[in-house]
């Protein structure tokens, strides 16, 4: 357990910061996952209508440090493959 003033000030930091990342990333598997509904429907129009407002949400994640960066561009690359595949 913390015993210091500085350790105790901490901990209350970390729970704030890990509230606010798991809200950013809960809210970018949200939009990540209107995405992979759409692609599952066959709905090529809405998947790329929701990959739009997808991408930004899922940078902003990474800007924020809740994913790397590489890992966010990863993730937008597959989609837009996917969604390129339904007309295909």
């Amino acid at each position: 357990m913390a015993n210091t003033p500085s350790a105790k000030k901490a901990i209350r930091k970390i729970e704030r910061r890990t509230a606010v990342n798991r809200n950013r990333r809960s809210r970018m598997r949200g939009f990540v996952r209107q995405v992979e509904e759409a692609i599952a429907r066959g709905e090529k129009t809405a998947a790329e209508a929701a990959l739009r407002t997808a991408e930004p949400e899922v940078m902003r994640a990474a800007q924020k440090g809740v994913l790397h960066k590489n890992t966010a561009s990863r993730k937008i690359s597959r989609l837009a493959k996917r969604i390129g595949a339904l007309g295909a």
